[in-house]
């Protein structure tokens, strides 16, 4: 938390050095009330002087009203200086993992970053609230408490050699033992979050295999290893509670036995006990704020290390530090002699790629599974960076482009078509928010999406639930392909975006497609040949690696693997 905090937190200075000024007052006042306290015992009680007892009674209660104005004020920006860390520390967290690549989010899981974002940046919200109106106050209080003890009397202060030790020594030990767990518990925290995205993300798989009772056991085998974790935790703490309360009482008993010897030899007035007492309670109490406090700081301090570690991962995919700018984009797209492996691999999933897909023309990419297809696709808009060699776009490395020029010149349909909450209108704009209704029918009409979004309740407004699970997967795909060519960019990579479709529809939205795309270069990953037939280039891939490349005809006579994949997929009558 010592870096976390101070980056966090300076831009709030002044309304946390307000509360850290108004708290060391309640702090000061309260030390102060003992005193007078005392003053009335032995000048107005012992002396039966009304009068002083009235005034500073008065005095008295007129503080703790100061008191109770400071306290509020104070909980108020404290929790507000609190709730803005969290806020802002959310919002980091949320742009770093956008700034990430794949390589990067699969390092850390989907599951721990969404933890690390909600639960972890709660727990270290938490620690500060109680901070700023305890754990300043605590070592105040019990500092003050001690010199004041002191003042009252040496001899009698002499008790709080044995019990402060004792009491910080039981709280650091707890708190030692403490933070490892709270580690594991974060950590099985992130595995409950994973079983429970993997149960409702496949739940219709689970009931279409029958697998319902094994999640089930799967779930709860997660959730008992959390629950013993806890468990263990909590049991720590439930030692440390009953000895702290013991030591306090133990230490009135001893304080009010010694003070009565002192006074009964005149050493001391009572008084003065009674201020001692106060002050040796304000000590003990501060010390059990703090204790209450390390409670949470041990976890705070484990969900802070993990906030940390996603804040201080750089990117590997980054702008360059002199991005070149392409004033007229034209969407050549060119691989040069292109290797890629993912880290950590020992064989590259591609290796000597090398093609050029021009604007005004197809080309499909084809190939068996596994043979790199998708792996491919995701090197032109740099979702990964190849290992050697070079991709472009009009002359220009991909890596030399500044991120979101790159993007903005391609539009991507996804293998798996994703559709965020909200409107069919909303998912059509997302990637030109200026389109009118227009451009969102013309976009619909091309990708044969018109007739069901026009039978849908609402149209263009039409509610999409999170993930299009309302729509089905061919509706789904028509309006991905719709969203990309609302977009209108230089480059379309359909990356098996016309599986879900039938044959019919599949025809009629890519002739359709054609019309609208004749000054775009389009790439089409397909697993259907029917769909690359006409295609003007064709790149087929095997193990990684290109062996053929031209159209159907050609390829029909010159590459083995191509007959294979065509005469697997259509009849002799059908090739000719």
């Amino acid at each position: 938390m010592t870096k976390l905090l101070p980056r966090y937190l300076w831009p709030y200075r002044l309304p946390l050095s307000l509360v850290l000024i108004l708290v060391a007052v309640q702090a000061l006042a309260n030390l102060y009330l003992p005193n007078l306290n005392a003053d009335i015992i032995n000048n107005g009680v012992v002396k039966g002087d009304t009068n002083y007892i009235v005034r500073t009674g008065g005095f008295m209660l007129l503080i703790t009203f100061g008191l109770g104005i400071c306290s509020v004020i104070a909980v108020y920006f404290g929790s507000k200086v609190a709730m803005s860390f969290g806020r802002d520390v959310r919002s980091a967290i949320f742009s770093k993992v956008m700034d990430f690549s794949q390589k990067e989010t699969n390092l850390f899981g989907t599951p721990t970053l969404i933890t690390r974002n909600t639960n972890d940046v709660q727990q270290v919200q938490m620690v500060l609230v109680m901070a700023f109106n305890i754990m300043i106050m605590a070592p105040i209080m019990a500092v003050g408490g001690i010199i004041m003890a002191l003042h009252e009397d040496v001899p009698l202060s002499g008790l709080l050699v044995v019990i402060i030790p004792l009491v910080v020594a039981m709280i650091l030990i707890v708190a030692a033992r403490a933070l490892p767990m709270f580690r594991s518990v974060q950590k099985k925290t992130d595995r409950i979050n994973q079983v429970m995205r993997e149960a409702l993300s496949g739940i219709r798989v689970i009931r279409a295999f029958v697998r319902t009772e094994h999640e089930e056991r799967r779930f709860d085998e997660a959730n008992a290893d959390l629950t013993r974790t806890q468990l263990r935790v909590n049991r720590l703490f439930a030692i440390m509670l009953p000895f702290l309360f013991g030591t306090m009482n133990l230490s009135t008993v001893a304080i009010v036995w010694f003070g009565g010897l002192r006074i009964d030899s005149g050493g001391m007035q009572i008084g003065n006990l009674s201020a001692f007492l106060q002050y040796v309670m304000l000590v003990l109490f501060s010390v059990m704020m703090a204790a209450l406090i390390f409670i949470m700081v041990p976890r705070a301090a484990a969900a802070a290390e993990r906030i940390q570690a996603v804040l201080e991962t750089e990117p590997d995919l980054c702008d360059p530090d002199e991005p070149v700018e392409i004033a007229e984009p034209k969407g050549v797209v060119q691989f040069d002699n292109v290797e890629f492996r993912y880290p950590g691999a020992e064989d590259p999933v591609l290796c000597g790629i090398s093609f050029t897909a021009k604007p005004g023309e197809t080309t499909a990419i084809v190939g068996g599974t596994g043979s790199g297809k998708t792996t491919l696709a995701n090197l032109m808009p740099r979702f990964y960076d190849v290992t050697s060699g070079s991709v472009s776009i009009d002359g220009v490395d991909v890596r030399k482009l500044r991120l979101e020029n790159l993007w903005s010149m391609i539009g991507i349909v996804p293998q798996k078509a994703f559709l965020f909450s909200g409107t069919v209108a909303t998912n059509l704009r997302y990637g030109n928010e200026a389109a009118d209704n227009d451009d969102l029918w013309l976009a619909l009409t091309i990708a044969q999406g018109k007739d069901f979004v026009t039978a849908m309740d609402g149209g263009l407004d039409g509610e999409i639930d999170q993930g299009g699970t309302n729509v089905s997967g061919g509706q789904r795909q028509r309006l991905a392909i719709a969203r990309a060519i609302v977009k209108k960019p230089r480059v379309y990579i359909f990356d098996d975006s016309f599986s879900a479709l039938d044959f019919k529809t599949d025809q009629m939205l890519r002739a359709a497609l054609h019309k609208e795309t004749r000054e775009a270069t389009v790439i089409i990953i397909a697993q259907r040949v029917g769909t690359i037939m006409h295609a003007d280039q064709i790149v087929v891939l095997d193990s990684g690696s290109i062996v053929g490349i031209g159209k159907h005809d050609e390829l029909m006579k010159t590459c083995e693997t191509y007959q294979e994949i065509v005469y697997s997929q259509l009849t002799q009558e059908e090739v000719a």
